[in-house]
């Protein structure tokens, strides 16, 4: 029998080997899942610049008032219809009484039948100074003239267009006549023609007028603009103009913005998580319960939203001419869910049969738990996303209806009032349209974007591999 030794190693047997590799290791820290969405949407500049922007709106909503304290329903009547002003002076005028003209006696009263035998006033004169508050104009006198009618043009008149008839007088003897015509400051050509009483004379005499803006002693020592008769004062500025009414667009935006966006956040956020808790259940629960809650959304789609607009103001006895923020936002909530209802629905039908949520009814947990605590958080990127796009849809939806006179009404500035205000002067005082369309158009856009990059930011397809 052959024996073998044992080998007994020692430890001076072996020596150490070293390992070398020239591949890099690529680490990086793990990220749950809305840290990773956050990583992306802040490399979507578009996203990024709209989220800044909706910021800004929020903040000119809430604290803008608190800076700009001016009352939106305050008429600033010495600047009507007035594009951006700063440092705008204005000449304090005494106050205001009725003129009664120049009238001469001795004039020859028998006027004359034919007009073509009149001749123009040889001369126009301005008395006192010609501001926004009124000219007052007299002229030497037509013999024969049986009146006089006073045109106003902003242009140097020929003879073809005089302007727009302002006054006339029906006497031959009265050479007089003020003008407080809604003046702004600028230079008016007047020109005055006689008549016979029925046709008027082919001659007129012209008088470029410029006019300056005047302010009443009163109104100056009311506002706290102090001065005298003949100074010139500072009015008040206005950044972004006044409207017909003399009323500050900037003050005007801030409180109309409030309107705007309360039911354009408050609404989307109630029927919003009202159809998320609905589609959640349908889409758990499946069979024949699923059928009837979308057969009752299907319903409720198909109701006239504008229908039940009026019919919420008449129930809430709001008449015409009043305002409808209550029932405008009742009427958003209960007829704007469906959509929502039926997106978590399906995303809830596809994660039913997900591994964890077998695996949790093996557990014996409740369809309540399962839907609360799994299934609707797993879709909160879906609801963020139908969130923002429904935001922007409400604030259309209240301009909308306020525009054509069913959501908010005047006084109360809100951006669709302004836009319907504003149509009215768009030709010319286009400023008091184009600013609370912007604002809309603005917001709009911003809501969207912000709601793209949401979407691809929350799409777990998407999520960053680097």
């Amino acid at each position: 029998m052959t024996e073998h030794a044992l080998y007994n190693p020692q430890a001076g047997d072996f020596e150490g080997v070293t390992v070398t590799s020239d591949i890099q290791q690529l680490t990086r820290p793990s990220l749950s899942f809305w840290q990773d969405a956050w990583v992306r949407l802040k490399k979507n500049k578009r996203a990024m610049a709209s989220l800044f922007i909706v910021v800004a709106l929020i903040l000119f909503t809430l604290i803008g008032p608190l800076l700009w304290r001016v009352d939106p329903a305050v008429q600033d009547l010495d600047q009507i219809s007035q594009f951006i002003t700063f440092n705008k002076k204005a000449v304090v005028t005494e106050s205001q009484t009725v003129w009664e003209g120049i009238t001469l006696d001795n004039f020859p009263a028998e006027p004359e039948e034919d007009p073509d035998e009149l001749l123009a006033s040889a001369k126009i004169e301005v008395v006192g100074s010609p501001t926004t508050q009124g000219v007052r104009l007299k002229w030497a006198p037509v013999e024969g003239a049986f009146g006089y009618v006073i045109y106003r043009n902003e242009k140097a008149p020929d003879p073809d267009d005089l302007g727009i008839p302002v006054g006339e007088t029906e006497a031959g003897n009265i050479v007089g006549y003020e003008d407080r015509l809604k003046l702004e400051a600028r230079t008016y050509h007047y020109s005055i023609v006689a008549t016979d009483g029925m046709d008027e004379a082919d001659t007129h005499t012209t008088l470029g007028v410029p006019v300056k803006q005047g302010i009443l002693l009163e109104e100056a020592q009311r506002r706290g603009l102090g001065g005298k008769v003949g100074e010139n004062v500072t009015l008040e500025a206005h950044p972004l103009g006044t409207d017909y009414l003399g009323r500050d667009m900037l003050a005007r935006l801030m409180y109309g913005a409030r309107i705007s966006m309360f039911i354009g956040i408050v609404a989307p956020i109630l029927f919003v998580i009202f159809g998320t808790i609905y589609g959640g259940f349908a889409g758990f629960l499946g069979g024949r319960i699923d059928r009837y809650l979308m057969a009752f959304s299907d319903f409720v789609v198909a109701l006239p939203f504008l229908l039940f607009m009026i019919l919420f103001k008449i129930s809430f006895g709001i008449g015409p001419g009043e305002s409808g923020v209550i029932p405008m936002l009742i009427a958003l909530v209960l007829l704007s869910w469906p959509s929502t209802s039926r997106l978590v629905r399906g995303q809830v039908m596809q994660q039913r049969g997900e591994g964890y949520i077998q695996a949790a009814q093996l557990l014996g947990a409740k369809s309540r738990y399962l839907i609360m605590r799994h299934m609707i958080p797993n879709t909160m990127g879906i609801i963020l996303v139908s969130l923002t796009f429904a935001v922007p849809t409400c604030i259309f939806t209240e301009a909308f209806l306020s525009f054509i006179g069913m959501g908010v009404a005047p006084p109360t500035p809100s951006w669709g009032s302004m836009c319907n205000e504003g149509i009215k002067t768009m030709l010319s005082h286009p400023h008091e349209l184009v600013f609370p369309a912007v604002m809309i158009s603005i917001t709009v856009l911003a809501f969207n974007l912000l709601g793209d990059g949401l979407r691809d930011a929350l799409d777990p397809r998407m999520r960053s591999r680097e």
